[in-house]
């Protein structure tokens, strides 16, 4: 038996008294129901009265470049305005909301601090809040599973707050959006006027491959499902001259760039890293992003029990050991996006960690003491315990 999302439960609902009000819609392409039908798409063809679409990240159709600014525009598939809220605003103005009378939210997440579709989701219940306009989460699974025992840091410091990570929380999470959004709705004291729609047949040790439904992918760079599982840590290489294999057959499976000596770094992953994790060197081209057009020397990753795998700790990990076999080669660079034009303090932002580079300077092992006692996350699921819905 296939989960089914919360769309699919209000398709299959034979009474859904919001129904005919004006319903503003915040999706993109990466939200489908349980048999791959866009939500916004179906949704309409089963007369829900939506009158206009709002886009996060990467916009309505999850293929703009990351971190580029997305513009307002008409969907094609229902023909509904598109305004935007990662362009010139973060968050639906007082006009925009003139001529609804709720707002509905439907966008898949990968479970992570730092994917950006929770922060949208953050902006919204604070205007949901303020303006008394009420908003519906159609609920979805958490592809990397809901098990809290795989959750890993650091909590976010204040400090270090930005579009990838607005409040403290741990980077792998182990929620759902819906649970994410009652969870600060009640303890950040929003106090919007929330819905939950829940998801059925998910159970929190489940994985996307265990859902009976094929991947949709969710950004330019979340193409395969096997990329969530490495996502969390390999998302660093952002923040350094590193190829995370953005715009390859490779993207977010595997680290490269033309100098790196892929035998050395694979041999010291394979010699430090158990079973639940295999790497091979490969060889990529990446089209856009960090040495577009350049022939680069990888190491492709295959997680093999998920389980085990702690993707955070083992993306620092990979860092300091291409660091210290390259220290004439390896360089922290900034990461430009709409959110951050300057690019700097990435690797802050993402680990959530002041001064995070001072951490790869450490003798190694203090540097393994410090990134095992750092991703150990002890409190997090007494906190939200009262916020889960599965």
């Amino acid at each position: 038996m296939s989960v089914l999302f919360g769309v699919d439960k209000i398709l299959a609902s034979e009474m859904v008294p919001w129904k005919n009000q004006r319903i503003g819609m915040v999706t993109n392409e990466g939200a489908t129901t349980h048999n791959l039908v866009p939500s916004r798409l179906a949704l309409q063809k089963a007369g829900f009265n939506l009158k206009k679409l709002f886009s996060p990240e990467h916009g309505i159709s999850a293929k703009g470049a990351d971190g580029a600014p997305m513009l307002n525009g008409v969907d094609e598939l229902t023909d509904l305005p598109i305004i935007s809220l990662y362009g010139q605003k973060l968050a639906p103005t007082v006009e925009d909301l003139a001529d609804i009378d709720l707002i509905l939210f439907d966008v898949p997440d990968i479970g992570v601090r730092f994917y950006t579709y929770l922060w949208t989701l953050s902006y919204l219940l604070e205007t949901s809040a303020k303006h008394q306009i009420p908003l519906i989460i159609l609920d979805r699974p958490n592809p990397i599973s809901g098990s809290m025992h795989l959750n890993e840091g650091p909590w976010l410091n204040p400090n270090c707050a930005s579009f990838i990570g607005r409040w403290p929380m741990p980077i792998r999470h182990g929620c759902t959006l819906g649970e994410l959004a009652l969870y600060y709705n009640s303890e950040r004291n929003i106090n919007a006027p929330l819905e939950i729609i829940t998801c059925q047949h998910w159970n929190r040790m489940m994985f996307q491959l265990d859902w009976g439904v094929p991947f949709v992918p969710t950004s330019p760079a979340i193409q395969r499902v096997e990329s969530t599982l490495l996502y969390p840590g390999l998302c660093f290489l952002e923040a350094t001259n590193l190829s995370e294999g953005r715009s390859s057959d490779f993207s977010f499976e595997a680290v490269g760039a033309p100098w790196l000596n892929a035998d050395a770094v694979a041999q010291q992953i394979n010699l430090f890293i158990g079973d639940e994790l295999s790497c091979r060197p490969v060889h990529f081209i990446p089209h856009q992003n960090k040495y577009a057009g350049e022939q680069c020397n990888g190491v492709h990753f295959k997680v093999n029990d998920s389980l085990q795998f702690k993707p955070v700790f083992f993306g620092l990990f990979l860092i300091r050991i291409i660091k210290d076999l390259h220290p004439d080669k390896f360089e922290w660079a900034p990461y430009k996006t709409h959110v951050n034009p300057g690019g700097i303090h990435h690797l802050d932002k993402l680990l959530g960690v002041p001064n995070s580079e001072e951490l790869f300077e450490l003798p190694m092992s203090t540097f393994i003491q410090k990134c095992t006692k750092e991703t150990k996350v002890t409190d997090w699921e007494t906190q939200v315990s009262n916020y889960l819905l599965y």
